[in-house]
């Protein structure tokens, strides 16, 4: 008698949400099965997509195999940008670090226009990411949204202490948001209601932050199954978002990937493998080797 594998459908489906414009422009979500699960469940139109970190300045305290792949370009983030693409990034994930108040204190207006310049000059889906300071963020995440009209870029993290700024800028000024909870679905759930009443939820992406393997990934991994799975089970329009997984700065700052170079590109690849499965759309990575080991891996799978 042959075996039949039994199978489960689902009424629920991620939102697709697109990032950038023209013909680079990409597609996270849009899923009505589970991670992986291609076997007659459902639908998976958009594969999980990969982004590379890029700094607005040259970055410290990184271990020097992190920095030697982009070690001529790392006092320019145009060509930094440019070289992650000839890398295979599918998104380049500019990091405002200078605008943090207690480092350099740039202003918004400059790196609006950093970040203006960077997306002229490359043409591919930007994530744009501040310095993780509420009130600086609102200050500099708005007036790039303004600069950067029409971009379409991914801009985040939005946090319920600055929701609504940002969210107006990006909503008036054609952007797609990231909705960032720390680790908790309830409190995810929260910010994604307050944000449905100012902002069109087909342009929010989910992060519910990201540990490194071995610092905390069993609670991200049970957050992130149980939020694709709500979503897509249980058709819970406030986890119905695509998800990304920003691994890059978790796995990079481990005293294990400070030791050598080989175990620091694996620590990073099986985090960014453990919250694909899990249920990541969208990954953030900062080695080019990761990526190319990533893509390898899910591809024979």
């Amino acid at each position: 008698m042959e075996y039949k594998a039994a199978v489960e459908s689902y009424t629920g489906k991620v939102r697709e949400v697109a990032i950038g414009k023209g013909p680079k422009a990409l597609k996270i979500g849009g899923e009505n099965a589970l991670p992986f699960h291609f076997f007659d469940e459902g639908s998976i139109p958009n594969p999980p997509k990969f982004a590379l970190q890029v700094f607005d300045s040259p970055p410290e305290g990184w271990a020097k195999w992190v920095l030697e792949p982009f070690q001529d370009v790392i006092s320019d983030p145009v060509k930094w940008a440019k070289k992650c693409l000839d890398y295979g990034a599918d998104a380049i994930c500019l990091v405002l670090e200078s605008t943090d108040p207690a480092g350099k204190n740039a202003p918004a207006e400059g790196a609006a226009q950093l970040v203006k310049k960077v997306a002229d000059a490359v043409g591919a889906p930007l994530i744009v990411c501040g310095s993780k300071d509420d009130k600086k963020d609102a200050q500099v995440l708005s007036k790039v949204a303004e600069v950067c009209k029409g971009e379409n870029l991914l801009l985040g993290p939005v946090v319920k202490e600055n929701y609504e700024v940002i969210a107006k800028a990006a909503a008036e000024n054609g952007h797609a948001i990231i909705a960032q909870s720390p680790l908790d679905i309830n409190l995810m759930k929260e910010l994604n209601i307050k944000l449905s009443k100012v902002f069109p939820a087909d342009r929010v992406v989910i992060d519910p932050l990201s540990s490194a393997l071995g610092y905390g990934m069993e609670y991200t991994f049970t957050i992130m199954e149980r939020t694709k799975q709500t979503g897509v089970i249980f058709k819970d329009a406030q986890t119905q978002m695509p998800i990304i997984a920003d691994v890059a700065g978790e796995c990079w700052k481990t005293k294990e990937a400070k030791e050598n170079k080989e175990q620091g590109i694996l620590w990073e690849g099986m985090t960014a493998i453990s919250l694909l499965l899990a249920g990541a759309n969208l990954v953030v990575l900062r080695h080019p080797e990761t990526l190319k080991l990533v893509r390898e891996t899910i591809k024979q799978g």
